[in-house]
């Protein structure tokens, strides 16, 4: 059984027949395997494997120039998934008839809706992948036609360019880290970047202790360093000069294990990656510098990882980066401030206040600890311009390999360093929810604004994507109740009505009730000698009406009365409050429902709540007082004339 590639999954073979096409592209509409390296690592579509060879090629060649003209990464995996389960539904329905299939041929506009129809059959209920799937082989499609010189059949255009057969499904949208999930990350980040430079920092220092392994030996860990530090000897010669594991020395052995298991049959593999990861960072090390750099930035991976040396620069108190997100098409140049020291809170380790200004929140100290640890891989990958993303790796085929980061390689991704660094997050392990906790902080300091919350991408975008936190719900809820809160407060303190004093057949008690009640002796006496006496009720003060300016007479008494704090309604003023009540009986006869409830709606339920208290024998009593003309109830020449707006 030939050995199996760790990086990708593939035998060794296929591995290098994937390199050696690479490396010798085939020319559009010729023979032969197609490759391209867009995500980091190999991905192919061999025509020759389908009957359909010549549809296949012609697919393939589209989806190898379009992931070159877009430089497109993680998703170039979906358009090589759409050639290839394309290719396959044509030569299992049109059997010996996919030998001419291709896309100037009318024929195979039914497969093209058969075959997207068929897309949902293969993914869970409500997936929004066979929609990208399907989305992505009409683009290729509708390349292929924008060519003059290469002939689609119009039917099978029209149907690219027309509207999709299936439904994007249904997404859930991911949430936010917690703020203890993301203060953990920070923290995890942090110490990793710092072991990383440490490790780094010593395996070159003892690489200068060493002496070229011809001299030394080939089983000194310094003299190894030496060697590959300096390129006096390559990975390969290693290999062959490396005498049998049992012969090695113990501290070898135990380098070479590292924290893990020393397996015989690969210990020479071991111990070669165990020596780039001396004196090169790895894949898994700089996702810690990817959370550091959301973190401080707020932007997107895919934003962070976009900017090399030349796009960096150093401000007296902080630092410009050259951010690009291609999914967007958006080139932006943003300055990050340093803040003092002084400003910033220190951190909490409990789920109190926000850390907003942490002092290691720096994306100048972030970018200068990252061109530290990649420089060495930098001057050995003078192609890679475009990132300060790269790392080392020793593949299989013991050769070395220096070049862009590629996150998603396999034992290495974010999930990967989250447990090696003992980070336990709940739910999906998406570096993307990093990005939308920045998102939900920034929405907190900025009070909610989202003009600034979405100072990177437009306010639609961040109402539909980022708004939709547990955080920033639970605290919408909670500010929307403390404003209810806070408006019930205010109309009550407005409306909460007059005080109403019992019926007492002697002056004294009654006196006594109003001083019992709040009121002072003289403020009493006043009421009880009819001095404030308002129309329909007294008045403790008519100058601190709250209806009028402080200082002012109560512009609004008797009408408003029935709605005021100041209000003091005693036995003898129900006369004037049966006369009331008939006034505002009669304006609801007049007034439509909506518009007396809004002008005298509090009036009437306080008037009704007043007079319900009082006895029958008290009601026909006041009757005929009113009956006989001594009460009367004088109101102001506007109470006889409403308008119903």
């Amino acid at each position: 059984m030939p050995p199996k590639s760790r990086r990708s999954g593939r035998t060794k073979q296929e591995s290098q027949r994937l390199r050696a096409a690479l490396a010798n592209p085939v020319p559009a509409g010729g023979v032969g395997l197609r490759v391209t390296d867009a995500p980091g690592y190999p991905l192919a579509v061999d025509p020759s494997e389908y009957n359909c060879s010549l549809l296949a090629a012609q697919l393939a060649d589209e989806w190898i120039e379009y992931m070159a003209a877009t430089g497109m990464t993680v998703q170039a995996k979906v358009y090589a998934q759409a050639v290839n389960r394309f290719c396959e539904y044509v030569d299992t329905h049109q059997g010996k008839a996919a030998a001419k299939a291709s896309l100037a041929d009318p024929d195979l506009f039914k497969s093209l809706v058969g075959w997207e129809l068929s897309l949902p059959e293969e993914y869970a209920e409500g997936s929004t992948r066979p929609r990208l799937v399907s989305g992505a082989l009409r683009t290729l499609i509708v390349r292929r036609d924008d060519h003059r010189e290469r002939h689609v059949a119009p039917e099978l255009a029209r149907l690219a360019r027309g509207p999709a057969l299936i439904d994007w499904g249904e997404t859930t949208e991911r949430d936010e880290f917690t703020r203890k999930e993301k203060r953990a990350l920070v923290r995890a980040a942090w110490t990793s970047a710092h072991t990383t430079r440490t490790r780094l920092r010593d395996g070159w220092a003892l690489a200068e202790q060493g002496r070229h392994p011809a001299e030394g030996s080939w089983t000194s860990i310094a003299d190894l360093l030496r060697g590959l530090a300096r390129d006096e000897i390559t990975v390969d010669e290693i290999r062959r000069n490396l005498p049998l594991p049992r012969q090695w020395p113990a501290e070898l052995l135990a380098f070479a294990a590292g924290d893990g298991v020393l397996v015989p049959n690969n210990a020479r593999f071991q111990l070669c990656c165990r020596l780039f990861l001396q004196l090169y960072p790895a894949t898994r090390d700089l996702h810690a510098f990817r959370v550091l750099l959301m973190d401080a930035t707020g932007h997107a991976s895919e934003e962070v990882t976009s900017f090399g040396e030349s796009e960096v620069e150093f401000l007296p108190k902080g630092v410009r980066l050259t951010l690009r997100k291609h999914r967007a098409g958006l080139l932006r140049h943003r300055a990050f401030r340093d803040r003092p020291a002084s400003d910033a809170p220190a951190p909490e380790d409990g789920d109190g206040d926000l850390i907003v200004n942490w002092p290691r929140r720096e994306a100048s100290e972030v970018v200068r600890q990252l061109l530290e640890v990649t420089e060495r891989v930098r001057a050995k990958a003078p192609h890679v311009t475009d990132t300060l993303f790269v790392s080392a790796c020793v593949r299989s085929s013991f050769t070395a390999v220096f070049g862009r980061w590629n996150p998603q390689v396999g034992g290495a991704s974010f999930g990967h360093w989250l447990d090696a660094m003992g980070v336990e997050i709940a739910g999906d392990r998406n570096i993307g929810r990093m990005r939308k906790s920045v998102k939900v902080e920034k929405a907190i300091v900025s009070e909610g604004r989202i003009s600034d919350a979405a100072d990177d991408h437009t306010e639609e975008t961040f109402a539909g994507h980022y708004a939709q936190g547990t955080t920033l719900r639970i605290m919408s809820g909670q500010t929307i109740t403390t404003a209810q809160q806070h408006w019930l407060d205010q109309a009550l303190a407005r409306v909460d009505g007059p005080t109403v004093i019992a019926p007492s057949d002697d002056e004294d008690t009654s006196r006594d009730q109003l001083q019992e009640a709040g009121l002072s002796h003289d403020e009493a006496e006043a009421i009880m000698t009819g001095q404030l006496d308002m129309g329909v009720s007294h008045c403790r003060n008519p100058y601190e009406s709250p209806f009028s300016p402080p200082g002012e007479l109560c512009a609004v008494a008797p009408l408003r009365c029935l709605e005021c704090r100041n209000a003091w309604i005693l036995p003898s003023n129900l006369p004037q409050l049966l006369l009331f009540e008939d006034h505002l009986k009669r304006l609801r006869t007049l007034l439509a429902p909506p518009v007396f409830t809004r002008l005298w709606g509090q009036s009437w339920v306080n008037l009704r709540a007043v007079i319900a208290d009082r006895t029958d024998e008290e009601k026909i009593q006041a009757r005929k007082h009113i009956d006989a003309g001594e009460a009367v109830l004088d109101l102001p020449l506007n109470a006889n004339t409403e308008f119903d707006a």
